[in-house]
């Protein structure tokens, strides 16, 4: 029998490193009759490997999202910062909704922080920031997924070049 060569993950260290700070993070989705649906994460965590890339979804807010992910396995999400409108774009066909972890509680307070002091550096006050944001810990779900593309979404020339495939 021959052993399975793993393919090199199609998220890079970089691309790994810059979602998993506290940025503007959308998730979508579409229903079985192909309508979109979108939420807001509340945080993000990448595997060490970089294979797997998990979301925290507040299901109160996102009942849709979460059912259409549950039942279709899709989900694009954008990453972008809000003082650069950097942006990168993930999509993939396998995502699965399950419980939070306990490291998840810490992770959720981080991303919160440094989404706040993203954009309060550019006048925003504090409570509407957290306010936006706000997410009921006791409903977010974890999203979990393997990245099947990498898309460039930063406004410019570049939008929507692919940077990476696993298609």
């Amino acid at each position: 029998m021959g052993s399975k060569v793993l393919r090199p993950p199609i998220l890079d260290e970089k691309h790994a490193a810059f979602i998993a700070r506290g940025l503007s993070t959308v998730a979508s989705s579409t229903t079985s009759r192909g309508l979109p649906v979108i939420g807001r994460a509340a945080g993000c965590r990448v595997s060490t490997d970089r294979r797997q890339v998990t979301l925290l979804i507040d299901q109160s807010q996102s009942p849709a999202l979460i059912d259409a992910i549950s039942s279709s396995g899709r989900i694009a999400v954008v990453f972008s910062e809000p003082t650069t409108h950097r942006t990168i774009q993930l999509k993939s066909g396998n995502a699965s909704v399950a419980g939070l972890q306990k490291r998840d509680e810490k992770l959720i307070r981080e991303y919160a922080d440094a989404f706040v002091a993203h954009v309060c550096s550019i006048g925003f006050e504090e409570s509407l920031v957290r306010a936006l944001i706000w997410s009921d810990r006791a409903t977010l779900a974890a999203v979990t997924f393997t990245p099947e593309e990498v898309f460039e979404q930063t406004p410019g020339p570049g939008a929507g070049k692919c940077m990476a495939s696993s298609k």
